[in-house]
């Protein structure tokens, strides 16, 4: 099964029956243990740190700085519903009230934090430093692309686009390719030979290789690489099929791994690329304006605790190994089976063992984004049933680091907001409908209705003065009519999105509370619209509670107050449909709306190989080219 000549090997399973063939070109293995984790065991250390005085004050800050406007916001409402003592009625709404007051006020003091760390800092605690040239790298790195039935043209070219940049650096040669499939025979044929016939085209060693079983998918997919191959690399890589990553960043990565032999794992922060859809250029947009500010003050108070995401890390190989080793949970889905989101517990896993984990941000670390909102709402289940998962293992695991425990416990708690929200309203309305309280009442003062605004748009307010600031950044962004244009836009199209996403998570938990698995197979990376019809019937159950809180808040007359609710509920299968679209992201790019900056690779000289497809009969379409414009 191993060696440079590609073998096809037929398995079977127990009772016999033949399987897949899997298919392989790698290099000699060179295996390395991955025992399984103890997680009621406390490990080893590798070493004892010291107790950062620091980076504890770091954070608590942070928690005091979300905590002070929730108790100003927790005062205002007890004046003006618990003056004659608090009911069960009324309490029940400050215990919703406060918490997700407290919630939003922690995005905007970490916003806060990191505007002022890019501004006045200048950003230098958050990102890597430069690569030193006097210093060759001196460990071999692994970049490992994990694939499940994607479109393997657009994977080669990425791949392309990185390799290239690798040449361009000082010891790009102690990098190595690894496409590691757990693709369909279907699909794993047209990988083959795909592959066969652009490998000769790389000008560093590119492997390939597909599992005849897909177990414990992508988490056991890198597992098997490590275990068979792990020995021979000091570091990997790790990318998603739709992730690019320059040739830089990635010897700075691996520079860094080698100046800090305690650091186990280093996340970049990726920024969206490739955008078509008008769905997709919104949240590009979103993604390159109003991420950074929220990254670096997330990246200030979690120091050597930061998390992982799976995808545009660098790892050291031999701490992943080591720590990583994931069992088999027992019982049934969604707290049993294969552990599904193993990125943010890996990190947990890491710093169990005293290994620190580091995020920084980078300018050239780039991934996709789902071209629609019922496919950005498939991926956000999975991603709920996984973090779902973790809230046993807060218990059951021994050892986590107090952050870490943290870290989960919000993922976790993310996808228990929405279903918060909607019960919060159904409250307000409820209440108002039994007589426990009129309308005016448990409606937000000026001064409180004020700070609630401050709070959620404070983040986009620092981030078009944060890009405002930099002449190269404001041209980046179309200048500052453009910019101030899409933030217009971003801020009508999240407010009508925000009751529809609001909905579509409760939904989502519940079924998965209930044991309605979430499907984890091969994303969907491209769309070009959907039929109305089908909008409709998707999106039937939020057209129902449009309906339902339109007549309750008619009946108690605070229909005003609820209109940007309803508005978004009963508009999400227009929205789903329209931001779908190819042709507006395209009529919306020409327009100069939502626009940001080129990806490094199209401000350089040289473009990224582009290959002619086999066809499915082994025949090439047409002759295999590189720079085939």
């Amino acid at each position: 099964m191993t060696g440079n000549g590609g073998v096809q090997a037929p398995t079977t399973d127990a009772g016999g029956k033949p399987l897949a063939r899997a298919f392989e070109q790698v290099p000699p293995e060179s295996a390395l243990a991955m025992p399984e984790q103890d997680f009621g065991a406390r490990p080893d250390l590798i070493a004892r740190r010291p107790l950062n005085i620091d980076i504890w004050a770091r954070r608590l800050l942070v928690v005091l700085l979300a905590l002070l406007p929730a108790a100003m916001a927790a005062h205002e409402m007890r004046r003006s519903i618990g003056l004659d003592g608090i009911s069960a009625w009324e309490g029940v709404y400050l215990a919703l009230f406060i918490p997700l007051f407290a919630w939003i006020a922690f995005g905007f003091a970490t916003a806060m934090i990191g505007f002022l760390l890019l501004t006045v800092g200048k950003g230098r605690s958050v990102t890597p430093r430069p690569l030193n040239a006097a210093t060759p790298l001196k460990g071999k790195t692994a970049i490992l692309l994990p694939v499940c039935n994607e479109d393997f043209l657009g994977v080669l070219g990425r791949l392309s686009i990185m390799e290239r940049s690798l040449a361009q650096v000082m010891g790009g040669e102690r990098f190595e390719f690894f496409i590691l499939s757990d693709s369909n025979p279907e699909s794993g044929e047209i990988e083959r030979r795909a592959f066969q016939e652009m490998r000769a085209s790389f000008s560093r060693p590119v492997h390939y290789r597909r599992r005849a079983l897909n177990i414990g998918r992508k988490p056991g997919n890198i597992a098997e690489w490590v275990q068979r191959f792990g020995g021979g690399y000091d570091y990997m890589v790790v990318l998603d099929a739709d992730s690019v990553v320059s040739g830089q960043t990635m010897a700075r990565l691996a520079a860094d791994m080698e100046r800090h032999p305690h650091v186990g794992l280093i996340q970049t922060v990726p920024t969206v690329m490739g955008a078509a859809t008008l769905f997709a250029r919104w949240q590009q947009f979103a993604s390159r304006l109003f991420g950074p500010t929220s990254a670096a003050g997330m990246i200030w108070w979690a120091g050597s605790e930061g998390m992982f995401w799976g995808h545009n890390a660098i790892v050291r190989v031999s701490a992943f190994a080591e720590s990583c080793g994931l069992p088999e949970l027992p019982g049934r889905a969604p707290f049993g089976g294969h552990i599904l989101s193993h990125d943010m517990l890996e990190a947990a896993l890491l710093r169990r063992r005293g290994w620190d984990v580091h995020m920084v941000t980078a300018d050239d670390s780039f991934e996709e984004f789902p071209p629609s909102m019922p496919d950005l709402f498939t991926r956000d289940r999975r991603w709920c049933q996984g973090n779902i998962q973790h809230v046993p293992l807060l218990v059951k695991i021994k050892g986590l680091h107090p952050v870490s425990r943290f870290q989960l416990l919000v993922g976790a708690s993310a996808y228990c907001t929405s279903p918060l929200w909607l019960a919060l309203m159904l409250v307000v309305l409820g209440g108002a409908l039994t007589g426990v309280w009129p309308p005016s009442a448990i409606l937000p003062s000026g001064g409180l209705l004020a700070l609630t605004a401050v709070l959620l748009f404070g983040p986009k307010l620092l981030a078009i003065i944060w890009a405002m600031a930099d002449p190269a950044r404001r041209i980046g962004f179309g200048g500052a009519a453009r910019m101030t244009r899409g933030v217009l836009v971003d801020i009508i199209l999240s407010i009508l999105m925000a009751p529809v996403a609001m909905l579509t998570q409760t939904i989502n938990l519940f079924s998965i509370l209930m044991g309605r698995k979430a499907s984890w197979n091969g994303q969907t990376r491209d769309r070009d619209g959907m039929a109305m019809t089908s909008a409709i019937w998707l999106f039937k159950w939020h057209l129902l509670l449009g309906a339902g809180l339109t007549t309750m808040a008619v009946k108690v007359g605070s229909l005003g107050w609820m209109s940007p609710v309803v508005a978004g509920l009963f508009a999400a299968p227009v929205l789903a449909a329209l931001t779908a679209r190819k042709d507006l992201g395209r009529k919306a790019e020409e327009n100069g709306l939502f626009q940001v900056a080129d990806p490094w690779w199209r401000t350089q000289s040289y473009r990224p190989l582009r290959f002619r497809w086999p066809s499915t009969d082994g025949r090439r379409v047409g002759p295999l080219a590189a720079n085939d414009e």
